[in-house]
């Protein structure tokens, strides 16, 4: 959520952040102008009318000691009035607030300086590309290969859940395994702490980190519990640290942790979602970083070269897009995509999004630091993919299959068991 004080502070530049996105916010910006100028106004009168109560009960109290009652009673009658329109203005206040706050949460977050402008993935730029397309003697896409060596079982999920619920059985099973975990000792060793976090969370979080209100339709939700399933291990990991001040020297903060996401994912079809495409359950090792504000630009090419590093280190042919305006998240502010080649299918799969959402997220989750003055300051939260499971594993299937079977990338071996998938 962007922060009042600075729509006040700059609202044409903030304005114009906003364009990137190819739409015009500036109305919902005066709108929040509007309120915020009526609510500091009623805050004001309130203040007023609190502080005089203060002062005539002080002088009600001396009157009385004075033995002057018949005063002193003028006074607590002037009292009473004062006190129905303090509580007039402070429900006054409290609907300014609302009404604040509920604008607030229509306006996406303001695009970073490096961000291009554009509505669509159309209008993305490719900043990077690794590797050369595989040449390959059979070309099966991923939900036959699945089917040929009986890794996958897609209508068995259909039989147990739904579409969108895959089966995972034997040697398919035993590589989503040992991604997982390989994925997991990269993060350790590149200095993440691990967290194993609930996978249901509360409204709260869910509005801390962006999700709620504005993609309640694509989370699952147990309204006995009042409680949603998680889309990504953002979600609880970045909870952790709502309503919470920490330290400069907290700095960087580094967490990792899987865990299985959901997404209602409505109304999608079509082959472009076929088998692993997208999936309404899967599995996903996120990173997350809480970081100082001058240092999360720098904090988010490190989390890009560092989700480079595990593509390159499973030999796949990859692309970064930096996403235009009206392509990125809601909640962030620059968003890195990160997608494989998938030979089978001849197009890009998206593997993984890393997003600097500056104090965005901060300001809902009320995280803070103490600065090099004693003030708190929001702090800057980022995220990333590290990776996705289900389009790496598609991306796996169909790149280094052969007539003899499919090749497991040399870093997988030794937590699969197996050279080769036949």
């Amino acid at each position: 959520m962007l922060q009042i004080q600075d729509i006040q502070a700059n609202r044409d530049a903030i304005v114009a952040r906003l364009a990137k996105r190819g739409k015009d916010f500036s109305a919902l910006i005066d709108s929040a102008i509007e309120i915020d100028n009526k609510r500091r106004s009623t805050q004001v009168e309130l203040d007023n009318v609190l502080a005089e109560s203060n002062v005539i009960s002080k002088q009600i109290g001396q009157l009385y000691a004075q033995c002057k009652q018949d005063e002193a009673e003028v006074l607590k009658a002037k009292t009473g009035l004062l006190k129905e329109n303090a509580k007039q203005f402070d429900e006054a206040l409290k609907i300014a607030e609302a009404e604040l706050l509920e604008i607030l949460y229509q306006i996406p977050n303001a695009s970073g300086e490096a961000v291009p402008v554009g509505r669509s993935a159309e209008d993305n730029q490719v900043v990077h590309t690794y590797g050369e397309v595989p040449k390959l003697s059979q070309s099966l896409p991923h939900w036959e290969l699945c089917e040929k060596y009986n890794l996958i079982d897609f209508e068995l999920g259909v039989k147990i859940t739904g579409a969108g619920f895959p089966v995972y059985r034997g040697k398919g099973a035993r590589l989503q395994r040992a991604l997982i975990n390989w994925f997991l000792d990269e993060a350790r060793d590149a200095g993440y702490e691990e967290i194993q976090p609930p996978i249901l969370v509360n409204e709260a979080s869910g509005i801390g980190t962006g999700q709620l209100p504005d993609k309640e339709g694509q989370m699952y939700y147990m309204p006995v519990d009042n409680l949603y399933a998680i889309p990504t291990a953002e979600v609880p990991i970045t909870n952790i640290y709502r309503d919470v001040i920490l330290k400069e020297s907290d700095f960087p903060i580094k967490n990792c942790g899987y865990t299985p996401c959901f997404r209602r994912e409505a109304g999608s079809y079509g082959k472009d979602v076929r088998g692993l495409n997208r999936l309404h359950q899967f599995d996903k090792v996120e990173i997350v970083h809480v970081s100082h504000p001058l240092e999360s630009y720098e904090m988010l090419e490190t989390m890009s070269s560092y989700v480079q590093g595990l593509l390159q280190k499973l030999g796949l042919h990859y692309r970064v897009l930096l996403l235009c305006g009206g392509d990125t998240g809601f909640a962030s502010a620059m968003t890195y995509d990160m997608e494989v080649w998938s030979a089978a299918q001849e197009r890009w799969l998206e593997v993984s999004s890393v997003s600097n959402f500056e104090s965005f997220q901060a300001n809902r989750l009320k995280l803070r630091f103490k600065n090099a003055e004693g003030k708190n300051e929001l702090a800057h939260t980022l995220n990333g993919s590290a990776l996705a499971l289900p389009r790496i594993v598609a991306s796996i299937l169909e790149n280094f299959q052969t007539p003899e079977g499919i090749i497991v990338p040399e870093v997988l071996r030794p937590y699969c068991g197996f050279d080769i998938i036949n």
